[in-house]
C-alpha cells in the first residue's frame, strides 16, 4: 500500500474529445457569467503569448518548491490533459522550467496550471501555462506528492478529470457533469451579448435599467 503523501491514483474517464473542443472559442468571462460568478481560479497569470487553455485536468498535490510528483505526473498524463499543481502558492522555488515544459509539449500535453512559482519564462510563448509567479530559483525532488487527488489552485477547487479553459481574463475548472449545459448558456451568453454590441454600435442602446436600478435603491437626482 503506498504511503499517505506518496499516492498515485488513476486517471478518471477523460470527456469526449469533440466536447473539449466546443469550449475552445468560448471565453472564460461568458462561462463565469453562466456559473454564478462563483467559480474560477485568481492570483494566476498567463505566462504565454498566444493561444487558448482547453484540457482535461491532471492533477498533482505537491510540497512547496518541490516537483518530484510533477516530473511523475508529465509521464503519466495523456496527449491533451492539462497538468494542474497545487504548490500552496509558494513562489520561491519554480516547479516547472523550460525543460520540463519541453517534455510536456513532446508528449501532447495541453498546458500547465502552477499555483506556485514557474521560471524560464521566456520559453512560454504559444504552450498554455498559468503560474502564481516565477524565479530564478530551482525545486527539490524529495516529495511528497501526490497525483489525480483534488487540488485547489488560486482558490479555484479541480478534480481530476475536470475540463480546463484558460485564455487572457483567466482560468475556470468544469465537471464533467455540467458542461452540455454550461456550454449551450454559454453560447446564449455570447448571442445575447452580439445583439448589445449592434445595439451600441447603432446607437440603440437601451440605458434605463441604469436609473431604474438608482431609482430601486433610493437614489435622487440633484
Amino acid at each position: 500500500m503506498a504511503s499517505i503523501g506518496y499516492r498515485i491514483h488513476p486517471s478518471p474517464a477523460r470527456c469526449a474529445r469533440e466536447l473539449l473542443e466546443a469550449f475552445r472559442p468560448v471565453v472564460t468571462s461568458h462561462l463565469s457569467d453562466c456559473m454564478g460568478r462563483l467559480y474560477g481560479a485568481v492570483g494566476l497569470r498567463p505566462y504565454h503569448r498566444t493561444g487558448k487553455l482547453v484540457g482535461t485536468a491532471f492533477t498533482v498535490k505537491t510540497r512547496p518548491g518541490d516537483n518530484l510528483l510533477v516530473h511523475e505526473a508529465l509521464d503519466r498524463a495523456a496527449p491533451g490533459d492539462v497538468v494542474v499543481v497545487d504548490g500552496g502558492g509558494d513562489v520561491t522555488n519554480a516547479i516547472v522550467g523550460e525543460l520540463m515544459g519541453m517534455h510536456a509539449r513532446q508528449r501532447g500535453l495541453a498546458g500547465f496550471v502552477v499555483d506556485g512559482a514557474i521560471r524560464d519564462v521566456g520559453w512560454y510563448d504559444d504552450f498554455p501555462c498559468y503560474a502564481r509567479g516565477h524565479v530564478h530559483r530551482g525545486p527539490y525532488k524529495d516529495g511528497p506528492g501526490e497525483i489525480n487527488v483534488p487540488v485547489c489552485v488560486g482558490g479555484m477547487v479541480v478534480l481530476p478529470g475536470d475540463i480546463i479553459v484558460g485564455d487572457d481574463d483567466g482560468l475556470l475548472a468544469i465537471r464533467p457533469a455540467d458542461a452540455p449545459e454550461l456550454l449551450e448558456l454559454a453560447r446564449n451568453k455570447a448571442a445575447d451579448e452580439q445583439r448589445t454590441k449592434s445595439a451600441i454600435a447603432e446607437g440603440r442602446l437601451d440605458r434605463s435599467w441604469v436609473r431604474e436600478a438608482l431609482s430601486a435603491r433610493g437614489a435622487a437626482a440633484s
